[in-house]
């Protein structure tokens, strides 16, 4: 039998947010790998979510009955994503312990061993399950299960079972950061430690999702009010990508639609000579011209001045010095404004004043380029 496909605005937003939650969570995870736990494990975090809303997106507007074979396919994530918004607020607070984060992924690991069973099934059990999660007024199917799809019996409590994982979690998070404050001798509620801030928000939106999940169940029978949750998922979601957006660096450097990303080079036909030849010009230019205390420094603009194309030279800076062409920017700017800041004249001049003289249109790009490259801020070097 057809079911008819429910489209309406409350699909469109939790589809968005699905389609952004997939997106960011690719560039976190993808910048994150084996140099930033915290970020990493918030980028799973953020892919988990994407990917159970999508499942509650397909109930809720009858696709799921065009694909029965990814009926319930997120739930073991129900016993994931507590684990890893915990772990990232440890590795936040403790960042230098070393700790086994594999054991918080074991009841996410057996969760799915049990869901096998229903998985194996035909699409007569999927289809009747569907029906049933959802409330849906619509006739049952004939089915002739090979096996019980729960044999356990334990699937039936797979709510109550993941609001007590969610909770411990919380619980556990909520601990190890009051401790972090009291021993940093920080007021939680008016601290203005970043890393507490952080944790704190993060602490209060999963207080909220919980919150959420105990008064749907309570309210709706099944799946059927899960699409609450899921819209204030979106919402977590569309301010988190505001976020990333609102503290990129793209917006302090000068450039162009045009300048799309660069392809590796496996195929390229620049000759060796030729490579170093060109880090020469790029070289030249930074320290004998200083191009990169110009404001409106580019890579198009540093391969115009070198008589290159902006793929090469891109290449030839990956390459050669391993390094993006604005992270060889900042590099030269930072040392630039280390020399100034350590003269006389650097110590009368205010930090914005610094920072335009190496390149910079704004202050905080600059105190953020400077802190990641120094682990210090602009003040405290000059102080020191």
């Amino acid at each position: 039998m057809d079911v008819p496909i429910h489209i309406d605005f409350i699909a469109i937003i939790i589809i968005l947010g699905i389609f952004l939650g997939f997106f960011i969570s690719f560039f976190i995870i993808k910048k994150s790998l084996r140099k930033n736990f915290p970020n990493l494990f918030m980028g799973l975090f953020i892919l988990s979510l994407a990917l159970v809303m999508l499942e509650g997106w397909l109930n809720y507007t009858g696709y799921i009955f065009k694909f029965l074979w990814l009926s319930n396919f997120s739930e073991p994530l129900n016993f994931l994503m507590a684990a890893l918004l915990y772990l990232f607020v440890d590795a936040q607070l403790t960042p230098n312990r070393k700790k086994r984060y594999w054991l918080h992924f074991i009841p996410s690991i057996l969760w799915f061993g049990i869901c096998m069973f229903y998985f194996l099934q035909p699409e007569e059990v999927k289809y009747n399950d569907s029906i049933e999660v959802m409330q849906l007024n619509i006739p049952k199917i004939r089915e002739n299960p090979p096996f019980s799809d729960d044999p356990l019996g334990i699937r039936s409590y797979v709510n109550v079972l993941t609001g007590i994982y969610f909770t411990i979690y919380i619980a556990l998070g909520s601990r190890k950061l009051v401790l972090k404050a009291k021993a940093m001798e920080e007021s939680l509620a008016r601290t203005t430690n970043k890393t507490l801030k952080s944790v704190r928000n993060i602490s209060y939106h999963a207080l909220i999702v919980v919150v959420i999940f105990i008064l749907v169940k309570l309210l709706f029978k099944n799946d059927a009010g899960d699409y609450f949750i899921f819209l204030y998922l979106s919402f977590m979601i569309f301010i988190t990508t505001v976020q990333i957006m609102n503290r990129s660096n793209y917006y302090d450097e000068v450039s162009t639609f045009l300048e799309v990303p660069i392809l590796k080079y496996k195929k390229s036909s620049l000759e060796e000579v030729k490579k170093n030849n060109i880090l020469d010009a790029i070289v030249s230019q930074m320290e004998n011209e200083k191009y990169y205390t110009r404001s409106t420094a580019s890579l198009s603009g540093l391969a115009k001045a070198i008589h290159e194309t902006p793929h090469h030279v891109s290449q030839v800076i990956n390459e050669k010095l391993g390094q993006s062409f604005f992270e060889l920017l900042a590099t030269y700017r930072v040392r630039e404004a280390m020399a100034i800041l350590k003269t006389d004249m650097g110590k009368k001049l205010t930090i914005e004043e610094v920072a335009e003289r190496v390149g910079y249109n704004s202050k905080s790009a600059f105190n953020s380029a400077f802190k990641k490259i120094t682990s210090e801020t602009p003040s405290s070097f000059r102080d020191s």
